[in-house]
């Protein structure tokens, strides 16, 4: 129950911060701003107040990083990964331990190179 509901809160923070990040105008986005003539905004000048979007950024982004770990918690605590919860099967190890060996296509192969 509260995978699904750290899930939900997950998801609606994405949205709310690609929306929010989205609806922000970039510091130089006029036409100089894309050739290096920023002006009077300069990369580490004054920005000036914060607004409201830039506070909605911030607060979007700590939750969406809260929410983050505390998937990656609860989801370490179930044990398992991923793929096997989505029934696919582990890969085998290799008995030596060590990973195996790429394929290699014959030497006297068709392809030639380009």
């Amino acid at each position: 129950m509260l995978m699904f509901i750290l899930y939900s809160i997950h998801i609606l923070v994405c949205v709310i911060l690609i929306l929010v990040v989205l609806l922000q105008s970039g510091k130089a986005a006029d036409l100089a701003g894309a050739f290096g003539g920023g002006g009077s905004q300069t990369a580490l000048g004054s920005r000036g107040a914060a607004t409201v979007l830039t506070k909605a950024t911030t607060i979007a982004a700590i939750l969406f990083m809260m929410t983050s770990l505390g998937l990656a918690l609860l989801g370490s605590r179930q044990g398992g990964s991923v793929l096997e919860s989505a029934g696919i099967p582990a890969a085998p190890a290799s008995e030596s331990g060590a990973p195996a060996a790429p394929a290699t296509s014959p030497a006297g192969g068709s392809e030639q190179p380009k």
